[in-house]
């Protein structure tokens, strides 16, 4: 039977739309391999924000194939993202990215084991980054109770819901709080806390931390201060039994301003203010705050006071215990563990070192320059691990180094070992942290790959353990 003429228009034009959409997914999606099954009793947990299922750059997943001392890892698929440095958020069933490509933001859910896409949302994000680094969002889309909430590099704050991809509410912070351009648009991760999230929108009139409702975006309190939005994210702690939320302040400004908020979460007032910021201009605070339990906190600067153990007293009021000019950390985020912190100190590749320090103490326990031989091209190059990023995964650590290497550690305070290492791609930039959640690894590619071709993307690989 002929269908009418008129009848056949619209299903050509539907089979134009859907045929289009089909072709642009096979051109981004490389399906790879099939992950292995979960081991029997294997713990794993969803990656909800910027730093992990705890915020602290550390997992508790198990079994992995790294337990092995070597890095078993098989490429399950990998896609073509456009520009920006933020990580996936993790939950269950589907990973947001969170990436901009021809002039707009784009919030999208994929299958967290094959990559297929589940919806899409975007809107206009026009941006330039002055200094030639990526375009894209800097700040890590973030899952809560059913929702995404995503902080834009042109400081568009957006709430979808989850399962679906709907828009619930969405603000235009950069209108509304006349937010300055900063060095390097916005980068501030939000964080949750009770029924709020929480941003560092540094103002033109010194709204510096908002709170917005999660449910309406309305906005619950203002925090004024002169410091502004740093790239830092706050994290939530508890001192001297109340939670506090530490926003480590400072972007762009003249003179150079900034330093740690401790700010109550329920009110907005700042219980704590301590300036910690280079003297240099072009400068910016971007390390988390790291609560190191008995009421203390390690900040770190990268380009004039290095780091610092803070001691807050029961009036909230802050004393230096230790000072470490040379722990100067550019973005990582600091592990701690067992009265132990490791970080990764330098300005610049060139010179980057990996350190262990007593947080008792104050005392270095080590501080190296990590490097390697690699094998390419018929050529022994000498590669290091410049300013990477450190995963703690319970018995050892994984590092992704700025320019693609993936290494697997031995880290304790008698030394540093490494046990293998894989070179997954040559391109800088590569300064997301790795996400890992139900055995599955992911990474960013920001830039485009020197050895390969291939743009930036994002790789899922296998590390379920038997």
């Amino acid at each position: 039977m002929r269908l009418p003429f008129k009848k056949t228009i619209p299903l050509i034009l539907l089979f134009l739309f859907f045929g289009n959409i089909y072709a642009e997914e096979r051109s981004r999606l490389t399906k790879h391999h099939i992950a292995k099954p979960l081991s029997n009793g294997a713990k794993t947990l969803t990656w909800p924000r910027f730093n992990g299922p705890f915020d602290n750059a550390r997992t508790q997943e198990s079994p992995l194939s790294t337990s092995s001392g070597e890095l078993s890892i098989v490429k399950i698929w990998e896609l073509a993202k456009g520009e920006g440095y933020a990580s996936p958020a993790i939950s269950a069933d589907k990973l947001i990215l969170f990436h901009l490509d021809e002039g707009h933001e784009i919030i999208e859910a994929r299958n967290p084991e094959t990559g297929s896409a589940i919806w899409s949302y975007k809107y206009p994000a026009e941006y330039r980054d002055r200094y030639g680094y990526s375009n894209g969002p800097r700040a890590s889309p973030l899952i809560w109770k059913g929702k995404v909430y995503a902080h834009g590099v042109t400081a568009w704050l957006t709430c979808l819901d989850l399962v679906s991809g709907k828009l619930i509410w969405k603000r235009d912070l950069k209108s509304e709080f006349r937010i300055p351009d900063y060095f390097f648009g916005k980068g501030s991760n939000p964080i949750i806390t009770n029924e709020s999230v929480i941003v560092n929108v540094g103002g033109e009139n010194g709204e510096c931390v908002v709170s917005f409702d999660l449910l309406t975006g309305k906005t619950n309190w203002v925090c004024k201060d002169e410091w502004g939005a740093s790239y830092s994210s706050p994290v939530m702690a508890k001192l001297h039994g109340k939670e506090v939320c530490l926003v480590f302040t400072g972007g762009e400004s003249r003179p150079p301003k900034g330093g740690l908020l401790i700010i109550d979460p329920e009110n907005g007032q700042t219980l704590t203010r301590f300036p910690w910021r280079s003297s240099t201009y072009e400068s910016a605070n971007a390390v988390p705050a790291v609560p190191i339990g008995n009421n203390r906190i390690f900040l770190s600067e990268c380009y004039e006071k290095g780091g610092v153990l803070i001691r807050i007293d029961e009036d909230f009021d802050a004393r230096i215990e230790w000072h470490k000019p040379e722990l100067n950390i550019h973005w990582m985020t600091p592990i701690f563990k067992s009265d132990h912190l490791y970080g990764v100190s330098g300005r610049h590749q060139r010179g980057a070192e990996i350190f262990c320090i007593n947080t008792e103490s104050g005392k270095v326990k080590w501080k190296n320059r990590l490097s390697w031989k690699y094998k390419y091209m018929n050529r022994d190059l000498n590669l290091e691990f410049f300013r990477g990023s450190l995963l703690d995964l319970g018995s050892n650590a994984i590092g992704l180094s700025e320019l693609g290497s993936l290494i697997l550690l031995e880290m304790n305070p008698n030394g540093i070992k490494i046990l293998d290492t894989k070179q997954l791609f040559f391109a800088p930039g590569a300064w997301t942290l790795p996400a890992l959640s139900n055995g599955l690894l992911y990474i960013m590619q920001n830039e485009t790959d020197r050895s390969s071709g291939k743009g930036p993307r994002v790789l899922c690989f296998d590390l379920r353990g038997e």
